[in-house]
């Protein structure tokens, strides 16, 4: 499989060669303009996406900035959303998550400094699926709105998660394909499991007659270093078509298969 999430080796390399000691002529990173141009300089001749062997920086200097991901994916930094594509996919190539005192925090991580972020819901979304064909051997492909490219595998599983919708900001669009209504999942009898019977993800979902009207249940992959994704409205629509859907013990459960292999979510019946 190639994915171009990890490049090649000299890709890598090359990014494992930037200096560790912050340029003269920056003072912070913690700077849209500067950051991006730090990134581009450090990038050298690498070819594609390759994301940068993050785990290998072990920067001391931290700094805040009032950048957010919002619920919906979108980018907003000091009040205003970020529309620039191409820069975002950029510092989406850096993120980074960290579990401190059981709290999870979110980073744009160079060599020199990691900057601290704010994330609402999930740091990458997910906006298409397709099926590829590979010796012999069919694969669910997601691409996230950043460049990520990941194929559905026991290393990045789909799962179900409450999501809180009061956490997010009332400049979230209310038209994005991220949002899901009640009845989209309004329902707590969730499971994934595949072949190897794999643990039920339902215990992370709270008893459906509990549930806050603005708490939903969101499907999310694991994506790379810790981070996931949600799957859009629309391509989990699309998935459902791809799928096969039958009928068990009065719930409906959809079927998909990818390398080889069966992954199986159980469905609301709403």
């Amino acid at each position: 499989m190639n994915d171009d999430n990890n490049g090649n080796k000299e890709s890598r390399e090359k990014i494992a060669e930037v200096p560790n000691s912050k340029p003269s002529s920056l003072n912070n990173l913690d700077n849209l303009d500067a950051l991006s141009q730090y990134i581009k300089s450090a990038k050298g001749t690498r070819e594609g996406r390759a994301i940068p062997p993050l785990e290998k920086w072990h920067p001391e200097d931290i700094a805040d900035m009032d950048l957010t991901i919002k619920a919906n994916g979108e980018w907003w930094h000091e009040g205003g959303q970020m529309t620039r594509e191409s820069l975002v996919s950029l510092f989406a190539t850096i993120l980074w998550k960290e579990e401190n005192n059981g709290i999870t925090e979110y980073f744009l991580k160079t060599p020199v400094q990691k900057i601290r972020i704010q994330v609402e819901d999930a740091p990458l979304l997910i906006n298409d699926v397709g099926i590829v064909h590979e010796d012999d051997m069919s694969w669910l492909e997601f691409t996230t709105t950043t460049g990520d490219v990941v194929r559905l595998d026991d290393e990045h599983p789909i799962v179900l998660k409450a999501y809180n919708s009061n956490k997010s900001d009332s400049n979230e669009s209310d038209s994005n394909e991220s949002d899901f209504s009640e009845s989209d999942f309004n329902n707590s009898d969730f499971s994934e499991s595949d072949q190897a019977n794999q643990v039920s993800t339902a215990d992370d979902v709270a008893d459906s007659q509990e549930l806050a009207s603005t708490e939903q249940v969101r499907p999310y992959m694991m994506v790379r270093n810790g981070l996931t994704a949600l799957i859009g409205r629309n391509t989990f629509y699309h998935l459902t078509e791809i799928g096969a859907l039958s009928e068990d013990n009065g719930k409906t459960i959809l079927t998909l298969q990818s390398g080889g292999q069966s992954y199986s979510l159980s469905m609301p019946t709403d």
